[in-house]
């Protein structure tokens, strides 16, 4: 379905975000479940492809599809785990899935017909948590080092860029690398760095951790002691007692040591933003849950916003907020939301609740006190009593108990389950712990953020390998799971990589972080990656699979995801992705098929 978008404001800051927020409630906004949603999706289903035939197989159509996809493998996901041959889109829905004859049969003249050549189609995938959003805005102005394999070919990249960039202007690298990565096993040095862009102010972020800046850097920001550094932050020294250029520091210091940097126009924002999307597109990611974060002000949505205007979203997003200010979060919270109700969007672009910074106290906070959870709790209940849903960082089961007893007292006043709620990231997740959160309804985000994790670092703070994360068990217990990356400071945004890690647990290192019994299947871990991300977005009946009445959002991929080794499942790339019927991108056989930007 293809709906009007309203005019946006071009204000900026909060007063834009509200505006556009104001004009998003005037269209279609819905958020059904259970048996509402399936009688909604077979009235809509009956209305794109007309009656079904007496046998039952393929529909009678009201109009001829639009595409016909032929000739491929066409993992459903459906309950049965059906694998077709062909594939029938009308209008935006998945029209009739079946044998090869019975669908090449329903194409008339004005009919589209791709023969997949024997390759495999899944459904699109969706990262139900990455930072999306924040990448995009940036995407057109950084140099990206993921899957760099040495340090000289991380300074290529800086070198190529330089060679392209005005003087003066900053290159930046904002993360999703690692050192263990490169051939070399270290950090890039200072006089690396500067050699490579000897004209230009650089500034590498490494997590959230760290941050090498050059010396025409450092001058830029007025940068020459600790002093001058956002609180925590550090200089780092070598054995000479010379700064080394690299600055050390916990989560805030590196964020507001990044929050200096000079911040995109609108203009770079957009076509940021498209950029990205389309590189999302080529890996066959066509949703993506943003849970809001740091370095992304309100006014910073407007990109975003304008692009959705204009129907240019080649991803669907569906987003969170969070609070801009400490100590002022549910009064900024409560202006955010005042015409932003739970859900209101359209299938493009949808507001789905608060997070994952729900208050700065409880924020990376292993120990808080009472005061601190008293205050989430005010929170979380007003949201709650809101119908929103609302996501939560927490990264160990150690301390988790904190964030759980919040959540227990607040579902006790208004039960959690139709809200969608869930915790993010929680590696090291306990039975307990994910039994707890099964109890209330709460589903669990999951990563391959350790991925990029130190083995050592890992055996410290978990105190030992072999269920990080345990995925088995959350399966076994039925627990929603959501895939996705946390890209992309943290996590090359590869959903492939993703889903390999997810099948054999080894690190960028090759070691291994989870044994059998914790690994799932190839399907169940496609279908975490796309039904079990869609249940997060509150859209399970309407995607993740290949079925009649449906969106039409589906990847055909370069190799069988199925049959090749697990090894090679990094690899994969799609050739064709397809949103909403709308072919987004095309490589290979298929290079000239994108229908462009606007729907």
């Amino acid at each position: 379905m293809n709906l009007a978008a309203p005019r946006l404001p071009r204000k900026t800051g909060c007063g834009s975000f509200l505006s556009a927020a104001h004009e998003m409630n005037g269209r279609k906004s819905r958020n059904l479940t259970g048996e509402e949603d399936r009688v909604f999706l077979s009235v809509r289903a009956l209305l794109v492809i007309g009656l079904a035939s007496l046998a039952g197989a393929v529909p009678a159509f009201a109009q001829p599809p639009d595409i016909v996809l032929v000739n491929g493998r066409i993992v459903t996901l459906d309950d049965r785990s059906t694998v077709a041959e062909a594939l029938a889109v009308s209008g935006d829905m998945i029209a009739a899935v079946g044998a090869g004859a019975d669908i090449s049969h329903l194409a008339r003249s004005g009919t589209k017909i791709v023969d997949l050549g024997g390759r495999t189609v899944i459904p699109g995938l969706i990262d139900s948590h990455i930072h999306a959003i924040r990448a995009g805005l940036r995407f057109g102005t950084e140099v990206s080092w993921i899957g760099s394999p040495t340090i000289g070919d991380a300074m290529r990249r800086i070198r190529d860029e330089a060679n392209a960039a005005a003087p003066r202007a900053w290159i930046v690298v904002a993360g999703g690398w690692t050192p263990i990565q490169f051939a070399e096993r270290r950090r890039p040095t200072q006089s690396e760095l500067a050699a490579a862009a000897p004209d230009n102010p650089v500034y590498v972020q490494l997590f959230y951790g760290a941050a090498l800046m050059t010396p025409k850097g450092l001058a830029a920001l007025g940068i020459s002691t600790d002093v001058d550094l956002p609180e925590g932050g550090k200089m780092a020294r070598g054995k000479d007692g010379a700064p080394t250029g690299w600055i050390e520091g916990r989560f805030p210091a590196i964020t507001a040591l990044y929050a200096r940097l000079p911040g995109p126009t609108l203009a770079q924002g957009m076509d940021g933003t498209r950029r990205f999307l389309s590189e999302l597109n080529r890996f066959g990611l066509t949703g993506v849950i943003d849970p809001g974060g740091y370095n992304l002000a309100p006014g910073e949505y407007e990109a975003l916003f304008r692009l959705w205007r204009r129907q240019e979203l080649t991803v669907r997003v569906v987003y969170s907020i969070c609070a801009p200010t400490p100590g002022t979060e549910i009064e900024d919270l409560r202006t955010l939301t005042r015409f932003l109700p739970m859900g209101t969007g359209d299938d493009w672009l949808r507001f789905n609740g608060i997070g994952e910074r729900v208050t700065w106290g409880m924020n990376n906070n292993s120990n808080p006190t009472q005061a601190q959870k008293d205050a989430y709790y005010r929170i979380g209940l007003w949201a709650a009593k809101r119908g929103m849903t609302l996501t939560m960082h927490w990264n160990e089961d150690r301390s988790v108990h904190h964030l759980l007893e919040v959540f227990e007292r607040i579902d006790r006043e208004v039960p959690l389950r139709p809200l969608r709620w869930s915790i993010a990231h929680l590696f090291d997740a306990s039975d307990a712990s994910l039994q707890r959160m099964k109890a209330m309804g709460v589903g669990w985000l999951m990563q391959n953020r350790t991925y990029f994790a130190n083995a050592r670092y890992l055996l410290e703070r978990r105190g030992k390998l072999g269920r990080i994360p345990p995925i088995g068990a959350a399966l076994r217990m039925g627990l929603p799971i959501g895939g996705g990356t946390d890209a992309h400071r943290v996590m090359d945004y590869n959903p492939f990589v993703a889903l390999r890690w997810m099948l054999d647990g080894l690190t960028v290192e090759r070691v291994e972080t989870r044994d059998a019994r914790e690994r799932p299947t190839r399907e169940q871990a496609l279908r975490i990656y796309t039904r079990g991300s869609a249940w997060f977005a509150h859209d399970e009946g309407r995607r993740g699979a290949l079925t009649p009445g449906r969106l039409a959002d589906l990847a055909v991929l370069s190799a069988d995801y199925m049959s090749v080794p697990v090894a090679d499942i990094g690899a994969i790339r799609s050739l064709l992705t397809m949103v909403g019927g709308r072919i987004v991108h095309a490589d290979g056989p298929f290079l000239g098929l994108e229908e462009g930007a606007k729907r």
